[in-house]
């Protein structure tokens, strides 16, 4: 394992290049390869034991291409499968639950926290059992946000639609006085604008939304640091290197929306 060797970044499909995106704000010298298993997308919607194998198909094609370390750029993933990923691959795996859950904890004055994620995530208890290892006093509520999904996906981040979806999840939240919203889902950053401007007129002003993408990037820029594997600064920016498992129509304008910039030329690989 060398410093300038690759980040591994892999996803049940093109979200997790919001990770990817973070990643890059806050690591810029960092080569980073994505994985998208968009042949077998959604996750949230199969057996913890499915995404689990899933995951380690996912996780052993990034090892294969000699990645210093792995990053779960997947709620789903990060809520079942981080455990035996450590155990089967020789090298750090880091996730993204509990990154936004600390966030979350460091954040809330009101001890209660509200999570948006899919339902998958929300059933895997994953979010309250992560905030309860920083804070026993803490409240977390689980919200299941399914609609926000395809809107990230289809660009419909702007308008009527997206506003009347985000109040609709987030009523139950305001209903609890939560404080701090986790945006538990790698589409929802996306929809950031939208869900902040409705979470402060429904709980007030003081209302924080924790990016969960940022969240994991400062936590991996802190443990490539503290590990000395942090490439070095003198060989310029970092490269990003896509792979796919199968190659969407709209893969250009989707995958380009997520990650902030022009994504062309993703290899198809077969796991």
């Amino acid at each position: 394992m060398t410093k300038n060797a690759p980040l591994g970044v892999f996803d049940s499909g093109l979200g997790g290049l919001t990770v990817v995106r973070a990643l890059r704000a806050a690591l810029p010298h960092e080569d980073i390869v994505y994985l998208g298993d968009t042949a077998r997308v959604p996750y949230g919607t199969k057996g913890p034991a499915t995404v689990t194998r899933y995951a380690l198909a996912c996780a052993s094609h990034l090892v294969a291409r000699g990645v210093k370390a792995i990053v779960i750029a997947c709620n789903t993933v990060s809520a079942v499968a981080p455990a035996l990923l450590r155990v089967e691959l020789d090298l750090p795996v880091l996730e993204v639950i509990e990154p936004g859950a600390r966030a979350a904890a460091e954040a809330t004055k009101s001890f209660k926290v509200g999570v948006l994620a899919t339902a998958g995530t929300i059933a895997s208890g994953a979010y309250p059992r992560a905030v309860a290892s920083f804070s026993t006093r803490i409240e977390t509520y689980g919200q299941a946000a399914p609609l926000l999904v395809p809107l990230a996906e289809e660009g419909w981040t702007e308008g009527e639609v997206p506003r009347l979806a985000a109040r609709k999840y987030l009523e139950p939240l305001a209903r609890a006085g939560v404080d701090v919203i986790v945006l538990g889902c790698t589409h929802y950053p996306l929809l950031f604008p939208v869900i902040e401007a409705e979470a402060k007129a429904m709980l007030g002003s003081g209302v924080t939304i924790i990016d969960s993408a940022r969240a994991v990037a400062r936590d991996v820029a802190a443990f490539l640091a503290s590990r000395d594997l942090a490439a070095d600064p003198a060989r310029g920016a970092g490269s990003i290197r896509l792979l796919v498992t199968d190659v969407p129509k709209t893969f250009d304008d989707t995958a380009s929306r997520f990650l902030g910039s022009a994504a062309t030329g993703a290899e198809q690989v077969d796991l």
